[in-house]
């Protein structure tokens, strides 16, 4: 399995998904930023607490990486199909199943990794500018950092599993259109913010899109087999 990833990273040129990550990570520190000391300027705070900023980053960066995710499936599963390469692939001496679970792993592990470690950069470039500025005035307790690494993780988690979902839509009619048009309305569920309220924070939403997104990467598995790629 190891051997198939890694192939399937070296196939594909990995470092350059790994660049575009930095590069998001970037520009999510740099809308962070303007709405924490761009927001005083219309006399206005958008982030009154360091748990407020650490759920806002974690916000951005889980987006972020949803879509992410379904650029991937679309890269590393749904164009295969679409123009046939996969073909060549299943002539191979290689299982079915075990060549589209390595694609899937690397999906999720590239998911899941990249969002912890965006959430942890993000958070650390924040608090190594406020040490400058002082701009949040309230002290950082090892309960607050506890508590924003225990969401972290389990977001991480949650994020990664419900990225899946889009490959069901896509595989439909092979399109990487509609797969990232999935991610974009995931987005919408789980990183909306109205006035304070997310649905992310009603517990069950997030665990049924893991949940959906784990039997996604099931049924797919389950059903290879049977996929016609002459479609």
């Amino acid at each position: 399995m190891r051997k198939l990833m890694s192939l399937e990273l070296k196939k594909y040129k990995i470092g350059g998904y790994i660049r575009g990550a930095l590069i998001a990570n970037v520009a999510i520190l740099g809308m962070v930023l303007l709405m924490i000391y761009g927001a005083e300027y219309a006399d206005e705070t958008v982030f009154a607490s360091f748990s407020e900023v650490f759920i806002g980053i974690d916000m951005f960066v889980r987006g972020t990486f949803i879509v992410f995710a379904a650029v991937l499936l679309s890269r590393f599963i749904i164009d295969e199909f679409k123009n046939k390469s996969i073909t060549v692939l299943f002539m191979y001496p290689i299982n079915r199943k075990k060549l589209i679970l390595a694609k899937l792993i690397i999906v999720f592990l590239f998911t899941f990794l990249s969002i912890i470690i965006s959430d942890l950069l993000v958070s650390g470039a924040i608090l190594a500018i406020n040490e400058f500025t002082h701009k949040m005035s309230e002290p950082l307790t090892a309960s607050i950092m506890t508590e924003a690494s225990i969401s972290f993780g389990m977001n991480a988690l949650a994020a990664s599993c419900m990225s899946l979902i889009p490959l069901y839509f896509g595989m439909r009619k092979y399109s990487t259109v509609t797969t990232i048009t999935t991610s974009l309305l995931i987005i919408m569920i789980v990183c909306s913010n109205n006035g304070g309220v997310s649905l992310n924070n009603i517990i069950i939403i997030p665990i049924t899109l893991a949940i959906i997104g784990v039997f996604v990467a099931y049924a797919a598995l389950r059903n290879i087999e049977h996929v016609d790629v002459i479609k």
